[in-house]
């Protein structure tokens, strides 16, 4: 009769909190709030768009160059100490940021951050831990780690937008930068365990096997999840296709999302009102995510995740004929919800298509790749402006890529193992040396 008392309050839900705990903060980190910067900084230094570009392209760069180290070591060791790491090493590059004098001050910082970030759909440091917890519930998961985005944006956007306007922008980036590594490295360094395992637990709280020769339990669904290793999964069409489906969406996206927020100061909109639109872009984005979260059972993730995608290219559109408030208000709200949809299909799918033991090395391997290429789209579209003297013409780039990428989504399915494949032991993958 002990199988049927209830269950012990799950860990891993203390995970979730203190990933979206973080997720929130990095807003205030260089992240969504740094197009709020690009205007005043670039007026005062005399530095153009592009500059601004290619330190968002270098700090995806930095990031694609480290992800196949991370990812590993995250396999292994958990976000307990990469985590403090990343937010230590991007609060410092963001008070470097307050004593810049020239553009490449501003990419080489820009970098630093990349190296161990802990932002965007990249972020590896604050996503595994949660797929590491969680199989059945991992979209539920998902979902309440994603409330942290939008919270954090109501919060620090307009404080951004505040700081700026009363004590200046280099003194901005050092308030921020004391509050994120504040809140984070404490969060990380007392609560943030790698697996269940390590504490004895298994996935989504289900029982051990081995304990229901005692009465007191029974395995879960999560025990009978299918695992690859990163060689079984180079080996599928599917893993090439995603690449090229986050590497597009990234690259189009990133023609857009960075300098959105320059164009409209450049059209004379407020720049209150548009840190406003730009939190409430980041409550779309989490509401999206949330509910993406939620549906993942009952809808398959790829029609999601094309739902998502369409939502960016409509947004993009609207971006370049957004010339009043409403438009502005509309286009940055459907641009919110599309890069949700986004940054749930970048968590989930490689752990639900491909299993949780090695996802991790996993999204090391690509996350290059997706990072390079999309990195190209951000300074791509700060020359097409310092030279053409519109957006115009690289956000219609962008929108056909977005589309390109919905279409690919709709017609990638998870992969299936044949027969020889899976007769391995799933458990045998954590005594394999790692790829």
């Amino acid at each position: 009769m002990q199988r049927d008392r209830p269950r012990r309050f799950f860990y891993g839900w203390v995970i979730v909190g203190v990933m979206a705990a973080s997720g929130a903060v990095s807003m205030a980190m260089g992240s969504l709030n740094f197009g709020l910067f690009i205007k005043p900084m670039g007026d005062d230094l005399g530095i153009g768009r592009a500059a601004f570009g290619w330190a968002h392209t270098a700090r995806q760069g930095a990031g694609a160059l480290s992800s196949p180290v991370i990812g590993p070591l995250l396999d292994r060791f958990g976000s307990r100490l990469m985590l403090p790491i990343a937010a230590l090493a991007t609060g410092g590059a963001m008070i470097g940021l307050a004593n810049m004098s020239v553009a490449w001050h501003l990419v080489t910082l820009f970098a630093i951050m990349g190296l161990v970030g802990m932002s965007g759909p990249g972020a590896l440091v604050t996503s595994v831990p949660v797929l590491k917890w969680f199989v059945v519930n991992r979209g539920r998961a998902l979902a309440f780690m994603s409330l942290g985005i939008p919270v954090g944006a109501m919060l620090f956007v307009p404080l951004t937008q505040y700081l700026i306007d009363t004590v200046g922008w280099e003194m901005a980036w050092i308030i921020l930068a004391v509050i994120g590594m504040g809140v984070i490295v404490p969060l990380a360094a007392i609560f943030v365990r790698r697996q269940p395992e390590d504490m004895g637990l298994l996935p989504d709280g289900d029982i051990d096997p081995d304990s229901m020769e005692h009465g007191s339990g029974a395995p879960g669904a999560a025990s009978l999840e299918v695992s690859w290793t990163v060689s079984e999964a180079m080996r599928t069409t599917t893993l090439w296709r995603l690449v090229i489906v986050f590497s597009m969406v990234s690259l189009a996206t990133g023609t857009v999302s960075l300098h959105r927020i320059a164009d409209f100061m450049d059209k004379g909109f407020n720049p209150t009102l548009i840190s406003f639109a730009t939190a409430f872009d980041a409550v779309c984005a989490g509401a999206a995510t949330f509910t993406f979260g939620m549906l993942v059972r009952y809808v398959p993730v790829r029609i999601l995740g094309a739902t998502g995608f369409t939502m960016l290219a409509i947004a993009s559109v609207m971006t370049i004929y957004a010339y009043n408030d409403t438009i502005m208000f509309t286009s940055m709200a459907i641009f919110g919800l599309g890069i949700g949809g986004m940054m749930f299909l970048q968590n989930f799918i490689w752990a639900d298509y491909f299993g949780r033991e090695s996802v991790g090395s996993i999204r090391g391997l690509v996350n290059p790749i997706n990072l390079v290429i999309g990195g190209l789209g951000a300074p791509a579209a700060g020359y097409v402006r310092d030279i053409w003297g519109t957006y115009e013409p690289a956000w219609w780039a962008g929108v056909a890529l977005m589309v390109f990428a919905a279409i690919l989504t709709l017609v990638t399915p998870a992969p299936k193992k044949t027969v020889q494949e899976e007769a391995e032991p799933v458990t045998q993958t954590q005594d394999r040396p790692l790829s």
